[in-house]
């Protein structure tokens, strides 16, 4: 994870919160009376607003009306235009989190991760991102055949994850024990430095004679994960492959270096051993469409491509569309963002977190959200030479007491209701003015939801129209709704 100087010129980022929840089930005022026609049914709703009145707090259940006339701003949602199908929403297992639930209490860890994984009773986290060897949130600078300098290892005799055995697999085995069929994706942040044209983990750039080998290193990799039964769901071949930096474990990797690694080498490597992990392409920020466009613009690379992945800590969410305008058969994936101590208001980091990453990035293709690291310490960390500020979804202290930060509940609006295997579905635009945002999603069941923002601080009367139904709300100011119905 970069943390560079654009961190700074956020606003509107996320801050910490507490942990509690007002439980309140008092709707906001009914929206002034108009002609509704007949309640034919009802519908759900869970609201956080800015102020933390209410934290994810289930309201009294709103009517649908046999009849779609209104004199409110409304959203027009046709569920027969569907678009991209959801993986899911979550946030990185890095080591640094992986370590910090480890240290936990049996029952207080155990009351994280239900809170975090369960369906039923928790938020239903259903994707998480590793990382393949060490980052800046690890204990420590590692890969997985790490040699004395001067040696090398071409047939990866020495290959172990042992590092990964000792806090990330057994936090993860618990975690399946909630949802056995979280997606995963690994990212690496640097091959082993015998295979990099620097010599050393921090900087430097993948040397072409190792290519193979290290298509080789990833496919022990997925193969070790699945000996603990663990199924790695897709790869991306570098974790921001345009920064290097000595400072932490990276690696820097062209557009046409890398479309040259997945087509000569990584594509054919996992093609021979039969794996069905996914490869994503890119990995970086908002800021260089041009770099996937390049890659998947190579027709023998691009056919072992999935699609290409994004973070937001420089650029537009709208460069994603760009890259589904260019390449509208490949999939697109939102892989990381981190809030930290640079922003600390509770409700310009909901609005923006809702604004930008997730509405922003599923009304721009993507298949999923991912935040960065799932849990720090309340010294965010343990850091490895990387952000020394970054803040977790959860604040976990020495006690083992959980802050549930601002990430945590913008996470929870999406990930508790659309699940994986649902599909975004067409939804109308509010009038920029309102400062009002939206995007709906119809589940595999059948359930349809619509995650409204009102970023504004009035508060406004809407209308939700579907065919010849309507729902009314009062989307309280500073605040996000979550609308489900059947």
């Amino acid at each position: 994870m970069k943390k560079s100087l654009w961190f700074f010129g956020l606003a509107c980022m996320f801050l910490s919160c507490s942990n509690s929840e007002d439980g309140s089930t008092t709707p906001p005022p009914s929206p002034p009376s108009q002609n509704n026609g007949n309640v034919i049914g009802s519908a759900d709703v869970w609201v956080t607003t800015g102020n933390k009145t209410k934290l994810l707090s289930q309201q009294s259940s709103v009517a649908i009306y046999d009849n779609n006339a209104t004199d409110y701003p409304s959203v027009s949602v046709d569920f027969s235009q569907q678009y991209q199908e959801i993986d899911g929403f979550g946030a990185a297992l890095t080591g640094s989190s992986a370590y910090v639930i480890s240290q936990m209490g049996a029952s207080e860890k155990e009351a994280l991760l239900k809170d975090l994984f369960s369906t039923d009773e928790g938020i239903g986290l259903s994707y998480l991102r590793l990382t393949i060897g060490a980052s800046d949130f690890s204990l420590e600078d590692f890969t997985y055949n790490d040699l004395p300098v001067g040696s090398t290892d071409p047939n990866l005799e020495q290959f172990s994850i042992a590092e990964d055995e000792a806090h990330v697999i057994p936090v993860l085995q618990s975690i399946l024990n909630y949802a056995p069929d979280i997606k995963i994706l690994s990212s690496p942040w640097s091959a082993p430095a015998w295979m990099k044209d620097s010599g050393s983990l921090g900087g430097g750039s993948l040397d072409p004679q190792w290519y193979d080998t290290y298509a080789d290193y990833f496919v022990k990799y997925i193969n070790a994960y699945a000996n603990h039964g663990i199924s790695i769901a897709a790869v991306t071949p570098q974790n921001e492959p345009l920064h290097e930096t000595a400072g932490y474990p990276t690696m820097g990797m062209t557009a046409l270096e890398q479309a040259s690694f997945i087509k000569n080498s990584l594509g054919p490597k996992f093609q021979e051993a039969g794996l069905n992990t996914k490869i994503i392409a890119y990995d970086h920020n908002f800021d260089q469409p041009s770099y996937p466009i390049t890659v998947l613009g190579d027709e023998q690379a691009s056919q072992y491509i999935d699609g290409s992945a994004f973070h937001a800590y420089a650029g537009d969410v709208s460069a994603m569309n760009q890259v589904h305008a260019a390449f509208p058969n490949k999939n697109l994936y939102f892989t990381e963002v981190s809030g930290g101590e640079w922003s600390t208001d509770f409700t310009s980091n909901l609005n923006w977190n809702m604004s930008n990453i997730f509405i922003g990035t599923t009304k721009n293709w993507s298949k999923n959200v991912l935040l960065w690291n799932l849990a720090l310490n309340n010294n965010h960390g343990p850091a490895n030479g990387g952000c020394t500020d970054c803040r977790g979804v959860v604040t976990v202290n020495s006690g083992g007491q959980v802050t549930k930060n601002v990430e945590y509940y913008s996470l929870a609006h999406f990930s508790k209701f659309v699940r994986p295997g649902a599909k975004r579905v067409s939804s109308s635009e509010f009038d920029n003015s309102l400062n009002l945002k939206n995007v709906a999603f119809v589940n595999t069941d059948g359930s349809k939801v619509l995650v409204v923002l009102n970023a504004g601080s009035i508060t406004k009367n809407i209308s939700v129209i579907v065919g010849d139904i309507k729902i009314n709300y009062t989307v309280e100011a500073n605040s996000v709704a979550t609308i489900v119905w059947q």
